[in-house]
């Protein structure tokens, strides 16, 4: 039994697990050159071979959605490729912004792995 246990445990830790990465880790909030938008710029790098799409999500502090824009909410992005994204916020949804987050996305009927990525960034 202890045996199992031991493959079992050197199995688990030798696979290894890559996601994308989201930078800066903590991002701050600037005025945009529209009156009442702030935005902030995002980088975001893709280590995964299986993964070509990244959805981009925006929470507040209970991680209820809040509302933003940016040019696209769905990123391509090929593996080992960077690539840096703006996002914009009004300015009475500043306040409630705590997260932004990425999620990779699987086509349907493509074949990968059933292990999604979701990293986030959280506000200075």
């Amino acid at each position: 039994m202890r045996f199992a246990i031991a493959i079992l445990f050197w199995a688990l830790t030798c696979v290894p697990l890559s996601a994308h990465e989201l930078t800066p880790t903590y991002f701050e909030m600037k005025p945009s050159i529209y009156a009442g938008v702030y935005t902030t710029t995002m980088t975001m790098f893709n280590r995964r071979e299986d993964i070509k799409y990244y959805q981009i999500e925006v929470f507040d502090k209970d991680w209820n959605p809040v509302s933003f824009a940016t040019n696209k909410r769905i990123i391509d992005l090929n593996y080992l490729q960077r690539t840096n994204f703006e996002i914009y916020f009004r300015e009475k949804d500043v306040a409630k912004v705590m997260y932004i987050c990425t999620r990779s996305k699987i086509l349907k009927g493509e074949e990968t792995s059933v292990i999604a990525s979701n990293i986030c960034s959280k506000i200075k």
